[in-house]
């Protein structure tokens, strides 16, 4: 405890603790370009922004994965979830069905890899997953955004590649 008293030594400490942040920082940043006209989302403004909140967290974790110093910039453009909303069991909460047909998860979204300022990679990308189904964790299963959740591991991956538990080799 003493040497917190000298000013110099507590400056010192103050410096490696704010490099310590900024490393911990680092990783990803999420914007949703008008989110009210993505092309499926929870008719609740309240279950929209959760949705919003636990994609933007399951980005925050992928961006953990980069190496040190690098950080991931991505707008959101649109969303299509999983399933179909099923409004003849309207209630407080939204009911989607999943029937493995035509009602895949897809997203649009623009990226950036940066480091230090300087933009690594960078480009546009358009997700789906028509084999969702059959391609998500049994350990996600309480997960109700798992299969969006997969497919981002799975793009994650193959574009940065970066091992991540769970996604699944890319084909071809």
């Amino acid at each position: 405890m003493r040497a917190l008293r000298n000013p110099v030594a507590a400056l010192a400490l103050a410096g490696i603790a704010a490099m310590a942040s900024a490393a911990a920082v680092a990783g990803a940043t999420v914007t949703y370009t008008d989110a009210q006209k993505f092309a499926d989302m929870p008719f609740s403004p309240v279950e929209r922004e959760r949705v919003l909140d636990s994609l933007s967290k399951h980005f925050a974790e992928l961006g953990k994965l980069l190496p040190p110093g690098q950080e991931l910039k991505v707008t959101v453009t649109d969303i299509d979830l999983a399933g179909r909303i099923d409004y003849s069991r309207r209630s407080a909460n939204d009911i989607r069905i999943m029937r493995g047909m035509a009602d895949w998860p897809r997203m649009e979204l623009h990226y950036s890899l940066e480091e230090g300022g300087k933009v690594l990679r960078s480009g546009d990308a358009r997700l789906s997953d028509m084999n969702y189904l059959e391609n998500a964790r049994l350990s996600t299963a309480n997960d109700e955004l798992r299969y969006e959740k997969q497919m981002l591991d799975n793009w994650f991956s193959k574009t940065f590649d970066v091992k991540v538990r769970g996604a699944r080799p890319s084909r071809g």
